[in-house]
């Protein structure tokens, strides 16, 4: 079975960046899976079916958060612009623009 996560041939490839390959592919799919039940949810019409399926997408938001800690410690100056941004308060883009003089 192939696997399309690479763009360049798998076997020149580190460890390294083999695992770090897979953590991102980890987090869109948990991503993905976030979109959907958000979806599902919006529409279901039976209360205990949605009650389930907001159960489900908590656990997958979990798993997000989970790779996206490993990224985190992977790449600690992501952690650092991150941290100007994530948790704070007022306006999101100038948060970012604030990261991107952090991180020079």
């Amino acid at each position: 079975m192939g696997f399309d996560q690479y763009h360049e041939p798998a076997d020149e490839l580190s460890q390294k960046t083999r695992t770090f390959a897979r953590m991102i592919t980890s987090l869109i799919e948990e991503a993905e899976a976030i979109s959907w039940y958000e979806q599902r949810i919006s529409v279901e019409r039976n209360s205990a079916a949605r009650a389930i399926m907001k159960n489900a997408q908590k656990e997958e938001f979990k798993h997000f958060g989970m790779n996206l800690e490993f990224l985190l410690r992977t790449k600690p100056e992501w952690r650092k612009e991150l941290k100007t941004i994530l948790f704070t308060k007022g306006d999101i883009v100038e948060a970012g623009e604030k990261a991107e003089k952090v991180v020079d």
